[in-house]
């Protein structure tokens, strides 16, 4: 008795789709990512609808990463809510200085998913939600006078941050990261003055 260990259809298609659109954006072609995916259009109508549901489980396969990443990022500097706040910006530096780096997959595809009422974007906004939530957990441990708004201020630093390391990559611009974790720690330090 043998064991399979290749991916199914429905893995190949969610590894070449969320490869693909996050390397040449959501407008790629499905011929393209069925190529990839070395699977029939059948597979894809069958696993996810069509484009569009793949996307969708691209984007929530994603977002769970994403989430997952920050979690273990804040995890690995510490106990001190400062400091794992601050450890994403020193992180998202790494990020945007990888050769492969795009910008951030969830502006992308809320800019290019042209209808409304595709459900990338709920699933894009509920990212939002939960990124938005681990930054507050942490202000409020920190005693932040006002948490849900730092964190929606720390939420725009780390969207800048991502956007412009992906539009002006090598400018001769002050390093983005570094200069969003210089606003974070004014941020993190309002309710701190004396």
């Amino acid at each position: 008795m043998s064991t399979r260990t290749t991916p199914g259809p429905r893995e190949r298609l969610l590894d070449a789709a969320q490869q693909l659109t996050y390397s040449h954006g959501m407008g790629v072609g499905v011929d393209t990512i069925l190529k990839a995916a070395n699977v029939a259009r059948r597979s894809l109508y069958e696993h996810f609808g069509g484009k569009d549901g793949l996307i969708a489980e691209v984007l929530r396969r994603s977002s769970d990463e994403d989430a997952a990443r920050y979690e273990k990022t804040m995890t690995a500097a510490g106990e001190d809510p400062r400091e794992r706040l601050l450890a994403v910006f020193d992180r998202l530096a790494e990020v945007i200085a990888a050769p492969d780096f795009r910008g951030c997959r969830y502006l992308a595809a809320d800019l290019a998913l042209a209808d409304p009422a595709h459900p990338g974007h709920a699933i894009t906004r509920a990212y939002r939600r939960r990124v938005h939530g681990l930054l507050e957990n942490e202000l409020v441990r920190l005693g932040h006078p006002r948490p849900e708004h730092a964190a929606g201020q720390l939420q725009l630093l780390i969207d800048g941050t991502l956007a412009v390391g992906a539009t002006r990559p090598g400018a001769d611009l002050a390093d983005p990261a570094a200069s969003a974790r210089e606003l974070a720690e004014r941020i993190l330090d309002v309710g701190h003055r004396t």
